[in-house]
């Protein structure tokens, strides 16, 4: 049996991990603690993560992990993108400081997509850190409705024009390769049938980072504006086919949700610990927080939800090596997850009481952080859109 955070034995076996996976995890862990623990709260302030710690985790071989070996890579599964996400999650660097978002939700296109020349120029880079890559979608006037988008690519011989800007880019400030979705047929109708997606370069002429936002919470992450001027990409930047974008995009959300829901789950997983902890050392009234029944019957209910979506994330996973077809899952999975581990951060930073509105508490922390979960990867309202749609209504 696996065990929770909270060091009580999880129902979940989890059979995608196998003795190797644990070996590796307890190599990663390590590697954090070393490389990453003592550093954290200078990254939160600094709001970015130094380029050394991206060279640092590819010359390991933590950064896409799955990539072939032709390429640099260690051809693992996914399981160890799992392990990577969790452990990160528990120090509390939000999505890996954007190392997950690199390793598990942009590079998987150019693996997907990308020709034999676009996989030897970019893939062994990615592998060791040379190059941090992110995928920009967002535009400001547009969201979840990616048809609407506006940025557009103008074939001219040999290469694409493109303008627009996209905006909450993460890894917007150290990145060097972005996956830009442009209208390449603004005339197409429906408007998702014109969309490509083009890889952008540091350095492209035409093609320039704004600042960085300010966030309320994962500061570690950076986060930026793309601005694109009559941006010139050489046409042998296209990934896939011309107008297939959408396609692609939708594709790579199946994982892109569960990696989410993976960092939600953990994230309930370590502020119930924290929590548990709390309420067992602090008084009041003469007596330990924990004996109230307040506080027996909140954390009951949240170890019980918290254990259920475990279970359920675990099958989830499963199913996404075994590549079967599920959306109406992954959407399940993906909004009620967030949505718990938003519960879970109310509740906890409660039973804190002042203290737990003290940037010196993880517990705050950890509040500020989630709250972005369940807009990350297609919002909630979205997620419950397509179950409906799937049960037909």
């Amino acid at each position: 049996m696996a065990k929770t955070l909270t060091g009580k034995t999880n129902l979940s076996t989890k059979r995608y991990l196998k003795e190797e996976h644990q070996i590796f995890r307890k190599a990663f862990a390590k590697f954090l603690e070393k490389e990453a623990a003592p550093f954290v709260e200078k990254w939160e302030e600094d709001r970015l993560v130094p380029l050394s710690f991206w060279r640092k985790m590819g010359e390991q071989g933590y950064l896409c992990p799955w990539v072939g070996e032709e390429y640099g890579g260690l051809n693992a599964d996914f399981g160890y993108s799992v392990i990577i996400n969790e452990e990160f999650t528990k120090l509390g660097l939000g999505p890996g400081a954007g190392a997950i978002l690199h390793s598990d939700i942009v590079m998987p296109y150019i693996d997907s997509y990308g020709t034999e020349d676009q996989k030897k120029r970019w893939l062994p880079g990615a592998v060791s850190g040379e190059i941090i890559s992110g995928v920009a979608m967002t535009e400001p006037g547009t969201g979840s409705d990616l048809a609407a988008l506006k940025t557009t690519a103008v074939r001219k011989g040999d290469h694409f024009v493109i303008n627009g800007e996209k905006t909450f880019i993460s890894n917007g400030i150290l990145g060097n390769l972005f996956v830009v979705a442009c209208k390449t047929d603004p005339h197409a109708v429906p408007g998702h049938k014109g969309i490509s997606l083009i890889v952008v370069e540091e350095g492209t002429p035409g093609f320039k980072k704004g600042k960085q936002l300010k966030k309320m919470g994962i500061h570690s992450q950076d986060t930026a504006e793309l601005i694109f001027e009559d941006a010139i990409v050489p046409v042998e930047n296209l990934l896939g086919d011309e107008n297939k974008g959408f396609y692609y995009l939708m594709s790579k959300l199946q994982q892109e949700r569960l990696i989410v829901s993976i960092s939600a789950i953990v994230s309930a997983e370590r502020m119930l610990e924290i929590t548990l902890n709390y309420v067992k050392g602090r008084h009041a009234f003469g007596k330990p927080i924990s004996s109230f029944q307040n506080t027996q019957f909140k954390l009951a209910e949240l170890a019980t939800e918290i254990q259920i979506g475990r279970t359920f994330l675990d099958t989830i996973i499963e199913k996404h090596i075994a590549k079967e077809n599920i959306i109406t899952e992954m959407s399940m999975a993906k909004w009620w997850s967030t949505a718990l581990t938003k519960k879970t951060a109310s509740e906890c930073m409660q039973l804190h009481g002042g203290y737990g509105f003290m940037e010196e508490y993880e517990i705050a922390r950890w509040y500020r952080d989630v709250a972005v979960q369940s807009i990350f990867a297609g919002t909630n309202e979205i997620m419950k859109g397509i179950i409906a749609s799937n049960l037909r209504l």
